[in-house]
């Protein structure tokens, strides 16, 4: 089975693609052709699409689906004409909302990702800026100015999940690789063990680690599984000298790994950083 879906919006799309895909991943037997279609915001441009759409139809068999973040009624009212299965993501929510409030919704699109406190913006900029600057362990020195730090072998998943925590909650994050030379000395560096109040590991299991450092170094020794196995050993045997929370990334998202996190700093009471 076939179906095309498009996520559609007057602004970014970006809500209508996350809630979409959230919805999607629970219909893992039918295959989607996904199509991005934002700033829908004139009524021509509505009305193209729905040509599009028909078009969907007569060669997949199956009317395309529609998520849609679409405050204007009047472009709504078009697509909703359209030869598709259409679902307002906002429609079920704003108008009940309204009511339990005592206050009309604006009604105005783009909000969601807006710029609608400049202060919040401005110190994503500066996590983002952070966690770059302190990526891989350049800077050890640093890691006292920041708001978590996460160890763990080359490859673990420390580089992304350290870019999503920053880019998504402002928060200042570094990663530090523990390196062979760690290995050789049986442990981490001053720096590194000063910031442990606000450390998390991340661990993996070494078949995984195997295949991601193939697809980086193919045959190479460092790719090898007696040397993907030799680092996890050594490094879940620092971790547990250390006692810092350990979370596994084989199996799960960054944005998972990254939930796990917020809700152990935001357990901590010493490590009230969260900022959003």
């Amino acid at each position: 089975m076939k179906r095309t879906v498009y996520f559609v919006s007057e602004s970014t799309g970006i809500t209508a693609e996350t809630l979409g895909h959230s919805l999607l991943s629970q219909f893992d037997t039918v295959e989607f052709e996904q199509v991005y279609m934002p700033y829908i915001n004139t009524e021509l441009r509505a009305t193209a699409l729905t040509h599009r759409m028909h078009e969907a139809f007569e060669r997949d068999g199956g009317r395309p689906i529609v998520f849609a973040t679409m405050l204007n009624q009047d472009i709504a009212a078009i697509l909703k004409a359209g030869n598709c299965y259409y679902l307002e993501l906002f429609e079920g929510f704003v108008e009940p909302l309204s009511a339990e409030l005592g206050v009309p919704p604006s009604r105005e699109s783009g909000r969601s990702h807006a710029i609608t406190k400049p202060s919040y913006y401005t110190k994503r900029i500066d996590a983002i800026n952070f966690a770059m600057a302190n990526d891989d362990g350049v800077r050890p020195d640093n890691l006292k100015h920041a708001d978590l730090v996460l160890v763990g072998v080359s490859r673990s998943g420390k580089t992304p999940t350290s870019l999503y925590l920053a880019m998504h909650y402002g928060l200042r994050a570094a990663n530090y690789p523990i390196t062979e030379e760690d290995f050789e000395k049986g442990d981490l560096p001053a720096e590194v063990w000063s910031a442990r109040e606000k450390m998390f590991a991340l661990t993996i299991d070494p078949q995984r680690l195997h295949a991601i450092r193939e697809e980086r170094r193919p045959g190479s020794e460092y790719a090898s599984i007696r040397r993907c196995q030799h680092d996890i050993r050594l490094a879940q045997t620092m971790f547990r000298r250390m006692e810092v929370p350990t979370f596994d990334t084989t199996n799960q998202s960054i944005e998972e790994i990254s939930a796990q996190i917020l809700r152990n700093l935001k357990s901590n009471p010493a490590l009230a950083v969260h900022r959003s």
